[in-house]
């Protein structure tokens, strides 16, 4: 299975592409840029990344911002979270695998009209998760 994903690299680099293979056990994945001319695959280090978006489309709506609103999200969706990132941004939504001692967690954002359907979040990146 393929995935549309934005890589939103520690170091504010930005590439958008595909990937079969990311994991969260392993510490590289490869993605297939959108728009390489060769149409190569890279290999990309989960150690170097703030964070794996697995998005909808990849234009998205770069003025859009995501709702803080948990108030609609069930108890069966996982733990109520608000993620904030070292760089400031601030996620909120829901996990079922925080563990600080780990590479990363997977995360659902809060806003049902986002973007992101989810994202893998890598915890070198992140400042403070707040449980809501």
């Amino acid at each position: 299975m393929t995935n549309r994903v934005v890589v939103r690299f520690a170091d504010g680099r930005v590439i958008k592409g595909s990937t079969a293979d990311f994991s969260p056990e392993r510490r590289v994945f490869h993605l297939l840029p959108a728009d390489a001319e060769a149409r190569k695959t890279v290999e990309i280090a989960v150690n170097d990344l703030k964070a794996l978006f697995f998005v909808k489309e990849f234009a998205g709506n770069p003025t859009r911002v995501d709702s803080h609103d948990v108030s609609h999200v069930t108890p069966a969706m996982g733990r109520k979270v608000r993620v904030h990132f070292a760089d400031g941004e601030v996620l909120t939504g829901t996990t079922q695998s925080y563990r600080p001692q780990r590479q990363g967690f997977f995360f659902v954002p809060a806003d049902p009209a986002s973007n992101n359907d989810r994202c893998y979040i890598v915890n070198a990146a992140v400042a403070q998760v707040k449980l809501l």
